[in-house]
């Protein structure tokens, strides 16, 4: 390799975990400041609705909990009931998308030497693992867009960018982990780079939907509401 192309791509690889790691977070931090300004502008507190009895005015009393068959009809009716496999791999997906990156080795390691923030680790073998299922997750939602008619018909090219970033960070450090292919120092260089620009991207494409996913299970009054629901859109 002559000198110009190892003194670039040093310069590349000191830069993106260097600079471009302070300028991907504070993006994200303001852009997330920003997007929780959005919500509660968008939203508001619910009127309080109360109903006097009087002639022909008839209250009917909630019940308290939900019955059994209720929650047994939901999840019939849910995607849970019609497509099981879809919710099991969504959730693995996702769980793991937003977990794994907490809680591995090299990742604390570097939380550790820029914050002096150190957490459980996971052992390396069990780490691989769940980057190959979330690899998995991802063939199978680019298969479901590829080839089932209902979801390609809803499928435009931006779908598919954003399942390649989120698939990136995982398959460049499966890559660089294993070094099954490429030079190791482009490879890690390539997983920092996607991880980067996919935390950035958080706050302002359709990822935001991990944030408000919070917001809104917590703030707003619904079914699926996990609050106390004092907000309304």
């Amino acid at each position: 390799m002559e000198l110009s192309n190892i003194l670039s791509w040093t310069f590349a690889y000191d830069f993106v975990r260097g600079p471009m790691v302070w300028i991907a977070f504070i993006i994200f931090i303001l852009g997330t400041v920003f997007q929780i300004f959005r919500f509660f502008s968008l939203s508001h507190k619910p009127e309080k609705i109360t109903l006097q009895p009087g002639p022909g005015n008839f209250i009917k009393p909630l019940p308290k909990e939900p019955q059994k068959t209720d929650w047994m009809v939901w999840l019939k009716l849910s995607v849970a009931g019609t497509n099981p496999f879809v919710i099991i791999v969504s959730t693995l997906f996702h769980v793991l998308l937003v977990l794994l990156p907490f809680f591995v080795l090299g990742h604390n390691i570097l939380w550790d030497n820029a914050f002096g923030i150190s957490m459980v680790s996971l052992p390396e073998g069990i780490a691989d693992i769940a980057t190959v299922i979330v690899i998995i997750c991802g063939l199978i939602f680019l298969y479901r867009r590829l080839f089932l008619d209902r979801v390609r018909a809803i499928t435009t090219w931006t779908d598919y960018l954003f399942l390649f970033l989120a698939a990136a960070p995982f398959i460049t450090g499966y890559f660089a982990y294993n070094q099954m292919i490429l030079d190791y120092k482009l490879m890690i260089t390539l997983h920092m780079l996607s991880g980067e620009i996919m935390l950035m991207a958080i706050p302002f494409t359709k990822f935001v939907h991990m944030i408000y996913l919070v917001l809104v299970r917590f703030t707003v009054a619904s079914e699926w509401g996990l609050g106390k629901g004092n907000r309304a859109w």
